[in-house]
């Protein structure tokens, strides 16, 4: 089979392996699509220890939509020939492999196999396309999920790339009444107004002054603020925190989903008079992919319309570097 190989900064090859073997109880499915994640362009443009566990001279790649190519002769839940997507953080029955179970090779080897375990059936409503972004938007739904939505309620997301967009997606799934996207990408902005959702270009314009016309007004420690219940990091930058712990309303509530890897400081008397929180949201849970298939098999938005580029297997690293320019890519898939 063909798989590409992680060979370090700015090296990927595409290389023959020997097939995978099916065991016994094992399952063995054939790519159909995958999507480039942002851990994959980062591990690529930076070098190893940037992104997910890849290791150099392996397989990688997670977000993936796949169809059974064999089962083991004890294995009674899966037909050949059936659409399924892979659950990475148990497809290869290690944990520690969630970021690398070889969505950019041509087969999987999935171990021991569970339905609804390690491998999902994938509606048929739901294009192959699209199927591939089930894993980022898994991301997304727990992101909004964290931040317990509730019905009536408004919310910003910073960050514009399919994590946060996945994320506005289910605020709204979920009931909530206004959502703003904030990014500083035109290209990646007009995108999401055109699946209805107010934006805000924080380069360009005053994010203060044009949330509190789209969102009115609410009282907050420091005076009147935008009235925004759920404030959504997809980005990690670190003045994002900084405006909710000046201008977060009463009883909002900040959810991380972005990657912050630095120590930062916290008045916790400010938080505790402003009663806000701070929550953390990271990876998925088997609620959230139900969730996913439901929007998507629904069409009620457009979600194809995120995927801008898609490559054949053998232009990995040009689809990498496509993927890693915001002003030119949204999400960019490869095709098997």
């Amino acid at each position: 089979m063909k798989a590409a190989i992680y060979l370090g900064q700015e090296h990927v090859e595409v290389q023959e392996l020997p097939d995978p073997v099916c065991g016994d109880n094992d399952v063995i499915i054939k790519n159909i699509y995958s999507s480039i994640c942002g851990t994959d362009v980062a591990v690529y443009t930076k070098g190893p220890n940037t992104g997910h566990k890849v290791t150099v001279g392996g397989e990688f790649g997670h977000e993936t939509i796949s169809r059974i190519a064999a089962v083991g002769k004890n294995v009674t839940d899966f037909q050949v020939g059936e659409r399924v997507y892979p659950y990475p953080l148990y497809a290869k029955n290690d944990t520690r492999r969630a970021g690398t179970i070889g969505g950019f090779s041509e087969y999987i080897l999935v171990p021991e196999a569970k339905r609804d375990h390690s491998l999902y059936a994938v509606p048929w409503e739901v294009s192959d396309r699209l199927a591939c972004l089930i894993e980022p938007f898994t991301v997304g739904f727990r992101a909004a999920r964290r931040g317990l939505p509730q019905k009536g309620e408004n919310a910003v997301v910073f960050g514009c790339g399919t994590i946060g967009l996945a994320a506005a997606v289910a605020l709204k799934y979920f009931g909530m009444n206004k959502v703003m996207l904030c990014d500083v990408s035109d290209f990646r902005l007009s995108i999401a107004e055109n699946l209805d959702f107010f934006v805000c270009n924080t380069k360009k314009e005053n994010f203060i002054e044009k949330s509190t016309a789209y969102f009115g007004s609410a009282p907050a420690l420091t005076g009147m603020a935008p009235d925004i219940d759920c404030w959504i990091d997809a980005v990690g930058a670190e003045s994002i925190l900084d405006s909710f712990m000046q201008h977060g309303k009463i009883i909002s509530r900040f959810v991380a989903v972005a990657v912050n890897n630095q120590p930062r400081q916290l008045d916790l008397l400010h938080m505790t008079y402003a009663q806000k929180s701070i929550i953390g949201s990271g990876g998925y849970f088997p609620e959230d992919v139900r969730d996913v298939m439901t929007v998507m098999a629904s069409g009620k938005w457009n979600l194809e319309s995120i995927i801008t580029q898609e490559f054949p297997l053998e232009h990995i690293s040009k689809a990498i570097q496509t993927a890693a320019n915001p002003d030119k890519a949204f999400n960019v898939t490869i095709r098997f």
